[in-house]
């Protein structure tokens, strides 16, 4: 990391990576592949950890590790959460990574332990965290399991994010799928933490993981621009007694709209869902995190609004929510889903489709209807009561 390595990537930083590789001859005392690796890098903290770009010296990995790694906003809710308790002396993190999440973990502990058996991450951790002026951060080279039954020492939280690519690369949710298992490690984590914090996929069955995990005082639903991006459970510590069933937590971020009251699922199955007789001035889609949480009774309760039907998960009022978290559409009219009535009513030729609960899928809709994507408008397909219908909507929020 020499200082001619970071001014060539820092003036290169708009160029055609291809082309870079291509003229490496040109440039014989810059490693090139390592070079673009870094410019490429830039490129994505531009939007997933745009403070990372006021330091030069920062080091990226490669690409796939990238994509894996915690956005800045997430490892800085998760950061939040774990700060809103007692004030934090020690935080492990036994999936270190790229260290996105170690390092936010950073601001608000005062000790953060890095472990990672890569040894390349690790280094990259060492380097990155003297870069920002970290001194709180201590790397553990080694399986951090290991490292866990051997240290001894008790930690106010331990978060483990495992690694959810199967050995083939394809994708995994279920936490028996993901290295490591920590199912078949629970004893050992929970006996050595006061929270134990797990990172789960989105695509994590919430009430199972529940029950598999155990001990669940809280689960956290966290989005990103209206992405599911992550499901964490926040376990009681062998010392620490679990509430009766968890409290699950939506978080829409960047954090606009109007927050999410916490809930059980007792309170979500008494909750009586008020339905509407017909779609009003407004419908009403919750954000990603809502849908994944599951508060579809309750969001009738918080915003005083009425669902379409028990299967379909949009909402409905003659009046406009300030800041409801999700998208809000103004109905202009309901369409006939035909070829000729929509090319009428949009001219154009160009919308997006929503389908919710309906017979066909968006993209197929989208094709039955001969529309292409894009424009200002919106056709937002449902069943309402029992019927399936479509409406003509412009997006409000």
């Amino acid at each position: 990391m020499t200082r001619e390595f970071i001014d060539f990537v820092t003036a290169h930083e708009h160029e055609d990576t291809a082309r870079l590789l291509l003229a490496a001859a040109r440039y014989p005392s810059v490693d090139m592949p390592a070079a673009v690796q870094q410019i490429e890098g830039r490129r994505t903290a531009r939007e997933k950890w745009p403070s990372l770009l006021a330091c030069d010296d920062f080091l990226y990995p490669p690409r796939l590790n990238r994509e894996q790694a915690s956005s800045e906003a997430t490892a800085r809710h998760k950061a939040a959460i774990l700060a809103a308790g007692a004030p934090l002396q020690t935080v492990a993190d036994l999936t270190g990574g790229m260290g996105v999440d170690a390092l936010a973990f950073a601001a608000v502990a005062a000790e953060v332990h890095y472990a990672e058996r890569n040894e390349q991450f690790c280094s990259l951790m060492e380097h990155n965290s003297k870069a920002l002026g970290l001194e709180n951060i201590s790397v553990h080279r080694g399986d951090s399991l290991e490292w866990l039954a051997s240290d001894g020492r008790p930690f106010d939280i331990l978060f483990v994010d495992p690694a959810r690519r199967a050995a083939t690369g394809r994708k995994v949710a279920a936490f028996e799928d993901c290295e490591p298992d920590i199912l078949q490690h629970l004893v050992l984590l929970r006996s050595r933490c006061r929270w134990l914090m797990v990172k789960a996929s989105p695509m994590i069955d919430i009430d199972l993981a529940c029950r598999q995990l155990g001990s669940v005082a809280a689960v956290h639903v966290v989005s990103v621009r209206g992405e599911c991006k992550e499901v964490l459970f926040m376990c009681c510590g062998a010392a620490v007694v679990p509430p009766p069933e968890p409290v699950i937590r939506c978080a829409a971020l960047p954090a606009a709209a109007a927050a999410v009251p916490p809930f059980t699922r007792s309170e979500e199955a008494a909750a009586a869902p008020r339905y509407g007789a017909a779609v009003g001035s407004y419908l009403y889609e919750p954000d990603a995190a809502l849908m994944k949480g599951g508060p579809f009774n309750l969001i009738c309760q918080w915003m005083n609004l009425e669902k379409l039907a028990p299967n379909t998960h949009l909402y409905t009022a003659d009046r406009l929510v300030d800041a409801f978290p999700g998208r809000t559409f103004r109905v202009l009219q309901e369409l006939k889903p035909s070829r000729k009535a929509v090319a009428e009513a949009i001219p154009g030729g160009k919308a997006h489709v929503v389908t919710r609960n309906y017979p066909v899928e968006a993209a197929a809709l989208q094709r039955q209807l001969g529309l292409k994507e894009g424009g200002d408008l919106f056709v937002v397909a449902a069943t309402v009561g029992t019927r399936p219908c479509a409406f003509l909507c412009r997006r409000e929020g």
